[in-house]
């Protein structure tokens, strides 16, 4: 089978890790949803490098209820590997929490699945993990340069988002909505970095409580970071290590569902970080959006999509009264109830993963 962006050539079964003598130093969380496949692939290219061979980088695996695959076993029995496997989907902030919490590492490695990582790219962490960023010992989160399949660069850090943005940025195309390419070609600081390859110091994920478990997906990296700064830590771009970020939101269609769950999140977020007027305008217009959304859906005779636009007017106003748990329940009984379609989605990002070029590939392998 053709191994998903696997760039390695080294088989994790016959990679010998040195025994666990020490506490490591870097601790790589991933928080795996039907992507068995790429997150075994990117496991395979933590466990090459030679740190992690030398036990200071451990792995740990948090599965937000994907069914069962014959790649479980085997992730398990990976040495310096550990896996967490959840009933429920609870979302990607509090699994990333359950990671750093099993986690023993001063230093986590926050990675999506569909990552792909240069060779020196672990290395390049752990040196930055040992002297921290210009001697900055309020360095808290770093970022890091991502691409695309095709090479090209793929931005990763961004503005605070604030409600004339984003009004004004839905002009833009969908990859440049939320962030910012920063004109600095070496180390500098940003508002926020995306937290789908995301470096943050133990001492401030615990300073900061970890990631606001309101948030079950997106806009949980923006509300970290800005935590983060208000409470004097900083938070970094370093454009000199390099990942492939293979799938991004922005380069996808966005079902029904997807759309609910990232509208929750701005809704979560201005809730919390904007003024209230514009949280109320804000909570309006998103609901005339799921009117419009919900009409259309009808007209096309469409009963699922306008029962999901529904809750998200529903939503919309369970927030507005401040009432996050029914909010998020309500998200959460959606989810549920298009697991099957996640399944059909995460096989297609595999077969397309299947039919790309492999970056980052050594030479001769």
């Amino acid at each position: 089978m053709t191994r998903l962006l696997d760039p390695s050539p080294v088989s994790p079964s016959r990679t010998k890790l040195s025994p666990a003598l020490q506490t490591p130093r870097l601790s790589v969380v991933i928080v795996n949803y039907f992507q068995w496949e790429n997150t075994a692939a990117l496991v395979r290219q933590i466990r090459a490098a030679p740190a992690t061979r030398r036990g200071e980088v451990e792995v740990v695996i948090v599965d937000n209820h994907s069914p069962r695959h014959r790649l479980i076993a085997k992730l398990r029995r990976w040495p310096g590997v550990s896996l967490r496997r959840w009933g429920r989907n609870r979302g990607f902030a509090r699994a990333v929490n359950e990671g750093c919490r099993l986690s023993r590492g001063q230093w986590y490695l926050i990675l999506n699945p569909d990552i792909s990582l240069a060779p020196d790219f672990v290395q390049g962490v752990l040196d930055l993990a040992k002297e921290p960023v210009e001697q900055d010992s309020r360095a808290g989160i770093i970022g890091f340069q991502l691409h695309n399949q095709d090479g090209s660069e793929q931005l990763s850090a961004g503005f605070f988002p604030t409600l004339a943005g984003t009004l004004a940025r839905l002009l833009l195309p969908r990859k440049r909505r939320k962030y910012l390419a920063p004109k600095a070609r070496s180390r500098c600081r940003v508002p926020w970095v995306t937290g789908c390859c995301l470096l943050i110091r133990r001492d401030c994920f615990l300073d900061l409580g970890g990631l606001d478990e309101r948030f079950f997906l997106y806009y949980e990296d923006v509300d970290l970071c800005r935590r983060a700064r208000a409470k004097g830590w900083t938070v970094w771009f370093e454009p000199h290590l390099h990942a492939v970020h293979h799938n991004p939101l922005h380069d996808r269609d966005v079902p029904h569902h997807l759309r609910l769950v990232t509208r929750h999140s701005l809704l979560t977020y201005s809730a919390r970080h904007w003024p209230g007027w514009q949280f109320r305008m804000l909570t309006g217009i998103i609901r005339l959006e799921a009117s419009l959304r919900r009409c259309w859906a009808w007209w096309r005779q469409d009963k699922q999509a306008a029962d999901i636009y529904r809750q998200l007017d529903a939503i919309a106003v369970d927030l507005a009264r401040n009432d996050a748990r029914a909010a998020r329940n309500r998200l959460e009984r959606v989810i549920r109830a298009h697991n099957p379609r996640a399944r059909r989605l995460a096989l297609g990002l595999a077969r397309s993963s299947q039919a790309r070029r492999r970056v980052f590939e050594p030479a001769g392998s």
